[in-house]
C-alpha cells in the first residue's frame, strides 16, 4: 500500500497510535487530516504531510474541504489507500469516508494491533 490517510484529531492516546502506525508501516506517502493545532504540534515523520482543515464546520463543508485537499494529493494511478480512523470524531470520519468515495478511491482499513499493523 503506497498511501496512508489518517485522521489526527481528538482522543486520548490516538496520536501515539497514528505515530506508531506511520513508524512501523511501509507507506510511501502519508496524509494526515488534522486541524491547525495538530499541524503545529504533531511531530512530523518522513513522507508525512499534515493537512490542516477547519474541523468545526458543517459535515458537507468538511467533506468538500477534505475532497479538495485530497484530490490534489492522491496520485491518479492509485485506486485504493490505507485508511486509519483511530483518531477523530464520527463527523470527521464520515466526512473523510465520503470524500474518498466521491474521489472513487477504494480503502483498506489499517490499524496497529498487538500483532503489528493489520488490515481489519
Amino acid at each position: 500500500m503506497s498511501t496512508l490517510i489518517a485522521c489526527l484529531s481528538t482522543g486520548k492516546g490516538t496520536w501515539g497510535h497514528v505515530s506508531r502506525l506511520i513508524q512501523d508501516g511501509d507507506f510511501n506517502n502519508i496524509l494526515l487530516i488534522t486541524n491547525e493545532y495538530g499541524k503545529e504540534n504533531f511531530q512530523k515523520l518522513e513522507n508525512t504531510e499534515l493537512i490542516a482543515i477547519k474541523l468545526e464546520q458543517g459535515l458537507k463543508e468538511l467533506r468538500d474541504e477534505i475532497y479538495k485537499e485530497l484530490k490534489t494529493r492522491i496520485k491518479s494511478s492509485e485506486t485504493e489507500v490505507a485508511l486509519n480512523l483511530a483518531s477523530g470524531t464520527g463527523k470527521e470520519h464520515m466526512a473523510l469516508l465520503s470524500a474518498l468515495l466521491k474521489l472513487g478511491i477504494g480503502i483498506r482499513l489499517m490499524a496497529l494491533t498487538k500483532e503489528g499493523i493489520k488490515e481489519i
